[in-house]
């Protein structure tokens, strides 16, 4: 009977193995747990530590202040402002009690039995009312189903200060930087895009210089949706810009815009530039261009507008390269200005063509050939230089290369390589045809004549500095090399160059007191690829004073359709520039004040020309008459424009005469 129950029996071994295969599997489930939370703890700890920091942490990208553009006497011409934007996260405004004006939060039903809370109407008043905006776009963007609302970009930051010390639940703000700028210069200095990258002109080629680092904050929220900075975490100081300092003038740059301006509309040219140089150092003074647009405006930009021309764009540029042939003419040949050449009777046939003069010459002096601007002469001379020696002047003037100004887009021209030029490369090129020369470097080749025959490096860079103050980058003047001697600059100046704007074809050129040397260029622009019904590119290029010459100008007038002789188009705003420029800048007015015979004889003298002085501020011109010892008289706004004046324009007065002018006040005209 004992035996009996000892013995086990078919009940008891089928509840040992579902007892086992319940512990087994109890035993697998505890390694799972325990599997699992090594994964969690260990394996993968940094992964699960960043899914739960996205719950309650946000990270803030701070952009870096963009650096300043200044000009050269320090003015800015380009910063950055600080600006606010708001965001919120609808869902937690929805659902996150507001109190109203009696204290009670506000609710709205969802079902009947239910009551919730919706914050999203209050807020939506509060910022519509505050900012200005729609309330009813406000609370759309509040009702979004997911995704961030965005309630405000790029407000002010007085007019968005009350809302940002408000605490609203699931509301933020965001610094972003804005970009303002003077609002000239506009295809040099360029533009920014909306994330603050530089997209064109200098913002672009010094995108990296300029933009400065981005710092980070890292923000942790509370279950009512309020952040605040996390405690443990390190948080990364956004760090401002570089700042750029250019060797342009404002106030000249501004001038020389507006005369652009004029001669466009005067003219109804379909485009215009300009450049102003120090001959002795190199330096950009002003470099403009029209059309222009509006930097404060993205919707005025273009690929048109927005092309530099005065570097990018290249042309035949016709007489203004005689500078080359008579250079070639003066050391090579020896020829002297007295020297008389047959000029043909205004025509030349030449391997089966004809080049031609617009007045028939015959035997004139080599002087007279340059101040008329004789085509037949040029070729003539450049035949008897020769083609090697031609290419090899035209090539150290600096045609065919870039300048080195280092901007981008910047042309380097053509001139052909000697393998292949034809048999009428030469002649052609004699009187500017057959190369293709950027304003630019028409106005270096100038300014090497002006410089005792020193071609200078023209830059427009003044220098980098960086947050510290210390300078990360410097320009300086560098000679690129000697182009002629010393004494065939002087006597090209003195005997060609001056008498073109004294005697010669460039007599609008002229400036009252100051002796100025340049060249006209009209030059011929084949349309549809013939030259049978041809457009024309206006140019003239000078510098003054010739007896110690200190600044060159450069203006290039593209397709003007009322006239197209570079005496009557271009010469004049030469003549305009300068005079405002000098009446405006008290660096010139020093610079021009060296003693010289010029301006003794213009202290000598008793009477003086009275200027043009119809669409100048009142304050440019009350300093031009200033420096023509002349005083000021007038009514009207004095921040407005001259819109009459009592003496004629040209009429000669005694020095200390009162001229009365009319000014017009800013708001009753469009161009202030």
């Amino acid at each position: 009977m004992n035996d009996q129950h000892c013995i086990k029996g078919p009940d008891d071994k089928e509840f040992g193995k579902r007892l086992g295969v319940v512990v087994f599997f109890f035993s697998m489930f505890i390694a799972a747990i325990i599997g699992m939370l090594l994964n969690i703890q260990v394996v993968n700890v940094k992964k699960y530590k960043q899914k739960a920091a996205k719950q309650y942490e946000r990270v803030v990208t701070e952009i870096a202040q963009r650096g300043v553009i200044l000009d050269r006497n320090s003015r800015m011409l380009a910063e950055s402002i600080e600006s606010i934007s708001f965001y919120a996260d609808p869902l937690i405004v929805r659902n996150t009690p507001q109190f109203d004006e009696n204290g009670k939060p506000v609710m709205v039903k969802a079902t009947k039995k239910q009551k919730t809370f919706d914050n999203s109407g209050v807020v939506a008043t509060l910022f519509a009312k505050q900012l200005g905006i729609n309330r009813l776009e406000c609370l759309k963007e509040l009702t979004r189903s997911k995704g961030m609302a965005v309630l405000g970009r790029k407000i002010a930051v007085a007019k968005a200060m009350p809302l940002m010390q408000e605490k609203i639940p699931g509301v933020w703000f965001d610094k972003e930087q804005q970009r303002y700028y003077l609002n000239v210069a506009a295809q040099l200095i360029g533009s920014t895009d909306s994330r603050n990258e530089g997209s064109s002109g200098l913002e672009l080629q010094l995108n990296k210089e300029l933009k400065g680092r981005d710092g980070t904050r890292i923000f942790q929220r509370n279950a009512t949706g309020v952040r605040y900075p996390a405690p443990d975490a390190q948080q990364q100081d956004a760090i401002r810009g570089n700042t750029v300092q250019l060797t342009i003038d404002g106030d000249i740059q501004s001038i020389v815009e507006d005369e652009l301006s004029k001669a466009v509309d005067t003219f109804q040219a379909e485009a215009a530039a300009s450049i102003v140089m120090d001959v002795r150092t190199g330096e950009i003074l002003a470099m403009a261009n029209n059309p222009a647009f509006d930097l404060n405006r993205r919707e005025t930009w273009s690929p048109e507008r927005a092309r530099n021309r005065a570097v990018t764009d290249s042309y035949e540029p016709g007489s203004t390269f005689k500078l080359v042939m008579a250079a070639a003419a003066t050391e090579v040949l020896n020829r002297k200005a007295d020297d008389i050449v047959f000029a043909n009777n205004g025509i030349l046939p030449i391997y089966n063509l004809k080049i031609k003069d617009h007045e028939p010459y015959g035997n004139i002096t080599f002087r007279q050939a340059i101040m008329f601007s004789s085509n037949i002469v040029a070729a003539k001379t450049a035949m008897a230089v020769g083609r090697e020696k031609f290419n090899a002047y035209a090539r150290n003037f600096g045609f065919g290369r870039k300048t080195g100004i280092g901007l981008i887009g910047e042309s380097p021209g053509r001139v052909r390589s000697l393998a292949n030029w034809d048999r009428t490369t030469l002649p052609w090129m004699g009187y500017g045809y057959q190369v293709m020369a950027t304003p630019l470097q028409t106005l270096q080749s100038y300014a090497a004549i002006a410089n005792d025959g020193e071609l200078m490096r023209p830059y427009i860079i003044k220098r980098i500095v960086d947050t510290q103050g210390r300078i990360v980058m410097e320009n300086a003047p560098q000679i690129v090399r000697r182009v002629v001697l010393a004494k065939t600059a002087k006597y090209l100046g003195k005997e060609y160059f001056q008498a073109v704007v004294d005697s010669g074809t460039a007599k609008n050129a002229a400036l009252e007191g100051i002796t100025v040397a340049g060249k006209t260029g009209t030059a011929r622009r084949a349309a549809g690829g013939s030259y049978a019904n041809p457009v024309y590119v206006s140019s003239f290029v000078g510098y003054f004073p010739v007896a110690d010459p200190r600044y060159a100008i450069i203006v290039i007038v593209e397709k003007p359709k009322t006239a197209y002789y570079a005496a009557t188009v271009a010469a004049p705003v030469f003549a305009g520039i300068a005079r405002r420029m000098i009446a405006c800048s008290e660096e010139m007015q020093k610079n021009l004040a060296v003693p010289s015979p010029e301006q003794a004889a213009l202290g000598a003298i008793a009477t003086v020309a009275v200027p043009e002085l119809k669409g100048l501020r009142g304050r440019d011109a009350q300093r031009l008459l200033k420096w023509l010892k002349l005083e000021m008289d007038y009514s009207g706004d004095f921040d407005g424009v001259v819109v009459g004046q009592n003496v004629q324009p040209g009429s000669m007065v005694q020095k200390e005469r009162v001229i009365r002018v009319a000014l017009a006040s800013r708001k009753s005209n469009k161009r202030s």
